[in-house]
């Protein structure tokens, strides 16, 4: 099946504000999400404003195509397949 197998994405433009939840709550329309992180500067413990998620399937992007401007917390999201 052209449908099946785990797919990663980049999410750039993140607010500050999003944390891990907020990545799954979003991107959970889109297909069943395996793991979302978001990029912590270590030594602020602040965003860096940027993320993954990765999806149980690649069906998921074609449902993020769809979808043109991708919007969370008032930012427009920057999103990159990784594979």
């Amino acid at each position: 099946m052209a449908s099946r197998g785990i797919t990663k994405i980049f999410i750039g433009n993140l607010p500050w504000t999003v944390g891990h939840r907020e990545l799954v709550s979003y991107f959970k329309q889109f297909g069943k999400v395996l793991n979302a992180n978001v990029v912590f500067d270590k030594r602020s413990g602040h965003s860096k404003g940027y993320g993954f998620v990765t999806f149980l399937n690649k069906s998921a992007l074609d449902n993020l195509d769809n979808k043109t401007v991708h919007l969370l917390e008032g930012n427009n999201l920057n999103i990159q397949k990784t594979e």
